[in-house]
């Protein structure tokens, strides 16, 4: 699985646009993974974007997780679903998850993410790296020392997030990252399609350059 730029979708921070219109936006900037992440609106709306944003993962070959619903993951043929450490247990997602269905954990510190990959995570979403606006509960900065060490410590994906840029970007891929999550970074800003490039490009000469 490639994690290299996952796109988390947020209409509270976009500028306007829909779930599914980030998404296709971001898509064609270059996304590798798209998240949906609503934890306000209602179940409907969140399957009818589900939906529609599943099937254009599905046609452009990027992968399509939910955000903590587990139901609505499903319900959509999801490719997974990503669950924080308040949500329900992973074990229980796994029981009830068909076979090759991703499960990815929120971790924001090495017990946690230690915890996640015994526990059989598909990949760590590890953060927040940086001070964020984007996520009221994104808890404290755990920084790169730390990021550093948990790729040291387990063998699974580690998808950095929190306050990741263009301009942090390449520490964070030294860091070791396997992927950077944005939020903000991408789906608020004026051209979503041109942000996503840019940051996929700066990802893309990074790998190339041999660095990882």
């Amino acid at each position: 699985m490639q994690y290299d730029l996952y796109v988390v979708t947020d209409e509270g921070l976009s500028r306007g646009l829909t779930h599914c219109e980030q998404a296709r936006q971001a898509i064609a900037g270059g996304a590798d993974v798209i998240q949906l992440r609503d934890k306000k609106c209602d179940c409907d709306y969140l399957l009818r974007c589900a939906m529609e944003m599943r099937e254009d993962c599905k046609k452009a070959g990027v992968m399509f997780i939910v955000n903590d619903r587990l139901d609505v993951a499903l319900q959509c043929q999801a490719d997974g679903v990503h669950i924080g450490q308040g949500d329900m247990p992973l074990k229980f997602a796994r029981k009830v998850a068909p076979k090759g269905f991703i499960i990815g954990v929120s971790a924001g510190t090495l017990e946690e993410a230690l915890t996640a990959e015994q526990d059989g995570a598909e990949y760590i979403g590890f953060g927040p790296v940086f001070t964020t606006c984007s996520k009221d509960d994104a808890g404290p900065v755990c920084g790169l020392d730390l990021l550093r060490e948990v790729k040291r410590r387990v063998s699974i994906p580690v998808v950095a997030i929190g306050g990741i840029n263009a301009a942090n970007a390449p520490d964070v891929l030294a860091a070791g990252a396997d992927g950077l999550a944005v939020i903000s970074a991408v789906i608020s800003q004026a051209d979503v399609t041109a942000a996503a490039r840019n940051l996929k490009a700066i990802i893309t000469q990074y790998r190339l350059s041999g660095r990882q």
